[in-house]
């Protein structure tokens, strides 16, 4: 009897300690799958503080100028870059374009214009800013480049030096250059020898085409675009060295008989922007500027032949008679103008003009 009290003791002893074991495991906290979201919402709320915010858009309806008219090809280039910059952006970018010289600026002082912000975007041509910036005068040493893959290559090899120089000094990003169709002279009379250019007075648009006119016997005359025409009219001068597109915008063939291609120089157009006014863009539309400016720049580079053409046949069939020279014409103009290069290369350039001719004489194994 006392032994079977003993076990019942024993037991009951161990039943109430597992009871108690039990109670005590079921009291002690677990691993609570509350905290675990907890923990995830944490994380999110961390993740969102480090999270930059969204850099603001630029949205912008920039005024930009050309001094040429409204169906200049340079002109419809400007409209151009416009159009696709719109498109590219949503219609969050574009420009407010005045042409035919509405703001009346000349070439030389859009330079300075578009430095202090006063006209945001314009189209210059860098001869005419060569008074302000000397570099600029290096696209127009004369009878350089013999077509317009020289002239393109020419352009590749000044550009990193044209950047530099209108960012460092000048406040302006150079967003593209658009060529001109080479110039040739647009006259009374045929020009068909340098005998021929004896006595002539013609209107020229940069120093080295002076020196050309002075070098063969004519006489220069530096005019404005805008006021050739009158000029031709009354007299003042009697030809004009220029560019096919520029003899349509005149209408030269009220005025002028002959035009004698010569490809003297290939005028270079800046299309450029104010610093300050690309550096408050957002990154993005300043990627997106430049993107469709160099895709723009590519197709006017590979279309200025056929613009050319184009331009030349609108004067015949209003009857301007094109003279084409013999091969002595050419050799002799380059006689007569030989010491001009290097004239300004030697005594009035900049140092780095020198290096940009030399760099593309190497390339082209001259």
């Amino acid at each position: 009897m006392s032994r079977k009290r003993s076990l019942w003791s024993f037991l009951f002893v161990g039943l109430l300690l597992f009871v108690l074991i039990f109670a005590g495991c079921a009291d002690e906290p677990a691993e609570d799958p509350v905290d675990e979201p907890d923990e995830e919402v944490d994380e999110d709320v961390d993740e969102e503080e480090e999270a930059e915010p969204d850099e603001d858009l630029y949205e912008g309806d920039l005024l930009a100028n050309s001094v040429w008219p409204e169906d200049n090809h340079q002109t419809r280039a400007l409209y151009e870059l416009s159009e696709r910059l719109q498109a590219a952006t949503d219609g969050r970018v574009g420009f407010n374009i005045q042409s035919g010289g509405a703001l009346g600026y000349t070439d030389p002082e859009l330079i300075t214009g578009v430095r202090d912000g006063i006209v945001p975007v314009s189209t210059i041509m860098a001869s005419g800013a060569a008074g302000e910036e000397p570099l600029l005068d290096v696209t127009t040493l004369p009878f350089l480049l013999r077509d317009y893959d020289e002239a393109r290559l020419f352009y590749d090899t000044y550009k990193p030096y044209f950047n530099e120089i209108l960012e460092d000094k000048w406040n302006q990003k150079l967003l593209l250059v658009s060529p001109w169709p080479g110039a040739g002279i647009w006259t009374q009379h045929p020009v068909e020898s340098v005998d021929d250019m004896v006595g002539l007075e013609t209107r020229t648009y940069d120093r080295n085409g002076a020196l050309v006119m002075e070098a063969a016997g004519g006489t220069p005359h530096p005019l404005p675009f805008s006021e050739v025409y009158s000029s031709l009219a009354t007299g003042v001068i009697d030809s004009v060295i220029t560019s096919t597109p520029t003899a349509v915008d005149a209408k030269f063939w009220e005025v002028l008989d002959y035009y004698t291609p010569m490809f003297m120089t290939l005028g270079m157009e800046m299309f450029v922007i104010n610093m300050d006014e690309f550096n408050a863009m957002d990154s993005g539309t300043q990627e997106t500027l430049l993107s469709v400016a160099a895709e723009l720049e590519d197709d006017l580079w590979n279309n200025i032949a056929e613009i050319d053409r184009e331009n030349e046949q609108i004067c015949v069939d209003n009857g301007i008679e094109v003279v084409e020279p013999p091969d002595q014409y050419f050799e002799d103009i380059a006689a007569v103008t030989s010491e001009i290069r290097e004239e300004w290369l030697q005594e009035q350039a900049p140092p780095e003009a020198q290096q940009i001719v030399d760099e593309f004489n190497e390339k082209v194994g001259r």
